[in-house]
This record gives C-alpha cells, sequence and structure tokens, in this order.
C-alpha cells in the first residue's frame, strides 16, 4: 500500500476493533500493516525449545496439561463474556486446545471512584476454563477512566500493580498466565499516540506488576506483551515493531528480562501462506488486483515467518534466553471490514491449510516456540448473539460458524492437534 492507504486502513482497522462495549471485552486481531520500513529475510538461530517457569497443576484441576519444555502447547483465544461459556470451552476440549486465551478490560472491573469491583463474569468465565481442563491465560487491557483520561496505559503504573495483585490474589492457581497489555506499540492501544517514551512507560507497568504476581502466585506466568505486527511509525497510529521490541529490551539497561517470562508475539498473515516471507520467498495472492505490491505482500509484517526476524531481534539485544508464545495467530476468510480485505483472497479450505501449515512449521522449524494461540474460537457466534454483522473480520477469523458449526479449520487442527500430542508422547 502506499503510505497514505496505510494509514486510512490502520485507522479504520482501529475503529473496528473492539467486539462489543464496555461491558463486553474482546481481544484485538492479528493486526498485519503495511510497511516503509526495510528489514532481512535470516532464518532463526536453532535453540533447544526453550525451559518456561515451572508451573504445577493446582489441585482442583488435576489433569490439565503440564508444562513441559518438550512439548509444543496449542492454545485458542476466545471470548467468554455473556455466551454459552460452557459450549465454548466443551468445543476448546474437544479440539485439543491445552490452553485458551481471554482478554479482559481493567475499567469493566475496578471502578477506582465508588471502590466497586465487578466480578461476576470474570469469576464465570475462570470457572468454565478450569471446569474443562483448560489453562487459562488471561490479556489484561483498558485502564479505568480515573487512571487514564483515554482508558490506555496507567498515567501512574503503581495503579496498574495493584490492581494485577488484587487479580493474582484472587485467581490463585486458576489464572495460569498474564500477558500484560495488548500490542501497546498501538495508538489506540497506549491512549491516542505512541512514542518510544510511551515504551518506557509500558516497562515500568512490568517492573512494578512483576513482582506483585509471584509474591501471590509464583508458578503464574507472565507474559510481555505482543506487539502489533507492524512497520508503520506515525505518532498517531503506531510504532513499528522493531523499533518497540528494540526499545523495551535495551530500556534502562534491558532491565526488563528480570520482569517478564515469556515474550509473546503476533505475526501477521494477511492472505499469505504460512511458508513464504518478503523478500526472499514473497507470496504472489491470486486476483489481488493490482499486484503484487498492494495485495498485503510486500514486507515482512504480513507474513506468518515474521516471528523469525522477533527471535532475531530478541537475540541480538540479549533476550534470546527468552520462550516466545504466539498468543495471536491466524488467517481472515471473506468479511465486510475495510482494512481487511486480503481476507476475501482466503477461502475456508484455504484457511484450514494456512493454520495448519503454520503449526506444523512450528513443530518442527521453531523450538523457540512453546506455545500457539489460534484467533480465534467463537467470535463469529458472539457478532451473531449480540445482533452484530456477521462478516465482521474478527468473525472470518474464526474457527466456528455464527450457528457454532466447526469450519474446515476446527477440524482440521482438531486432527493435527491430535497427532502432533501422539507424537510427542502425550
Amino acid at each position: 500500500m502506499r503510505l497514505n492507504q496505510i494509514l486510512l486502513a490502520l485507522i479504520l482497522a482501529s475503529l473496528l476493533a473492539a467486539c462489543g462495549g464496555a461491558d463486553t471485552p474482546a481481544a484485538q486481531p492479528p493486526a498485519v500493516d503495511a510497511t516503509i520500513a526495510p528489514s532481512t529475510d535470516e532464518q532463526p538461530t536453532t535453540v533447544p525449545r526453550m525451559p518456561t517457569a515451572d508451573a504445577s497443576t493446582p489441585a482442583m484441576s488435576p489433569t490439565v496439561a503440564p508444562l513441559d519444555p518438550d512439548y509444543l502447547l496449542f492454545g485458542v483465544v476466545v471470548h467468554l463474556y455473556y455466551t454459552d461459556r460452557e459450549r465454548v470451552m466443551q468445543l476448546t476440549q474437544n479440539a485439543g486446545f491445552d490452553w485458551a486465551r481471554q482478554q479482559i478490560y481493567w475499567r469493566d472491573i475496578e471502578d477506582p471512584v465508588n471502590g466497586v469491583w465487578a466480578w461476576d463474569e470474570v469469576d464465570a468465565l475462570v470457572d468454565a476454563a478450569n471446569a474443562y481442563n483448560v489453562r487459562l491465560l488471561v490479556n489484561v487491557v483498558r485502564s479505568p477512566t480515573p487512571y487514564s483520561a483515554t482508558n490506555g496505559l496507567p498515567d501512574n503504573p503503581e495503579d496498574f500493580a495493584n490492581f494485577m495483585e488484587v487479580l493474582a490474589e484472587r485467581y490463585k492457581g486458576r489464572i495460569h498466565a498474564y500477558e500484560i497489555w495488548n500490542e501497546p506499540n498501538l495508538a489506540h492501544e497506549t491512549g491516542g499516540t505512541i512514542t518510544t517514551a510511551d515504551v518506557g512507560r509500558y516497562v515500568e507497568m512490568l517492573k512494578l506488576a512483576y513482582p506483585r504476581i509471584k509474591a501471590i502466585d509464583p508458578d503464574a506466568l507472565v507474559l510481555a506483551a505482543a506487539s502489533s505486527s507492524s512497520g508503520i511509525t506515525n505518532p498517531s497510529v503506531a510504532l513499528s515493531d522493531e523499533e518497540f521490541y528494540r526499545a523495551m529490551y535495551t530500556y534502562n539497561g534491558g532491565e526488563v528480562r528480570n520482569y517478564f517470562d515469556i515474550q509473546a508475539v503476533h505475526p501477521g498473515g494477511a492472505a499469505n501462506p504460512p511458508d513464504t516471507l518478503w523478500p526472499d520467498n514473497p507470496s504472489f495472492i491470486i486476483g489481488c488486483e493490482p499486484a503484487p505490491d498492494l495485495c498485503w505482500n510486500d514486507h515482512p509484517t504480513h507474513y506468518f515467518r515474521h516471528v523469525e526476524n522477533v527471535r532475531r531481534w530478541m537475540e541480538e539485544q540479549g533476550m534470546g534466553d527468552k520462550e516466545i508464545w504466539i498468543t495471536e495467530f491466524g488467517w481472515a476468510t471473506p468479511n465486510s471490514s475495510p482494512g481487511y480485505e486480503f481476507g476475501n483472497f482466503v477461502s475456508l479450505e484455504q484457511q484450514a491449510e494456512y493454520i495448519t501449515a503454520a503449526v506444523r512449521r512450528a513443530h518442527e522449524q521453531y523450538p523457540f516456540i512453546g506455545n500457539l494461540f489460534l484467533w480465534n474460537m467463537n467470535f463469529a457466534v458472539t457478532m451473531v448473539e449480540a445482533g452484530r454483522d456477521p462478516n465482521h473480520e474478527q468473525a472470518s477469523f474464526g474457527i466456528l460458524n455464527g450457528d457454532w458449526s466447526p469450519r474446515p479449520s476446527y477440524l482440521a487442527l482438531q486432527s493435527l492437534i491430535a497427532e502432533l500430542k501422539q507424537e510427542q508422547g502425550r
């Protein structure tokens, strides 16, 4: 895309990003943005599958999949607010997923002005995940307005640390991992603007929240947030993911290494097969006109294999001992959302092919990845239940249709996960 088209697509995408209102938080889709910054295509350095922090199985759910450094784990992003949670979790369990990721809005839980806490929905979703022996990763976003006028990063990171302490105390042993914020290289996630100074603000949040969580629940894992897969640097839109990661890893002498266990990553996909990567092995999107430079395939941020670049940056900054979890990946299918037209070049059958090929690639070639969370399970269902556009891009990424029926990608993943678990001996 040309730069003005890029910015327009990003702005439109950000306006469409939220699934539901203030009382219905939802995770963001994998953002795949065009870029103006060059990068190189290099294979990752081969390392043993990285060990994760030991997390013993809670007594209330003894059959939950163990954390083992020899296993590649399988997760999925779910929406458990105001829906049939048990049905979602039954389908999650049936598919073979070890983990579920749920985004929660801090602002919907804590009312600091009146001292009111709203736990009902969070209690219910935590109960549902644990009842089906699926480990739970919670992604915490959106400050209450008294802590941030824009609901972005809190003005005082101590307020966030206080909240995380309360959250960890309430759900000790039942929330198994915490991802601190979502795509903080995007302006609409941080509060309206984004510069390298905001990266420091983010590290200060990790610095305070990490020890609070660990003091209460040493087995809980803490993930540094994934950046959006973007090469754009514009204060009103985004900071490129490379600039964000490098700034985070070098802030205050690289002290961030002491305040996270795992690095979350959100590689894009657009309409590109998972074995392709610009510039050495770019894809050509059949039917996309004009092609190829305006078809979401002219920069590595459009590709699943961009995780290789992120890994290289981590190693260059001395963070190679940290494992990566991909906490969002996936492929959109035909949809009606401006900025996500690339989904119109991916059929339901191709979605299944691309997702399973990406999982196989991670299993066979990326020993530094410990867990893969597919975006997403049931957003098509929640769109229908809320009376919203069933062709919204968030629904198109899903592996269930709006009537709960499985897409080809659900069935293909179910078969592949069973195969790989048998191969892993579990």
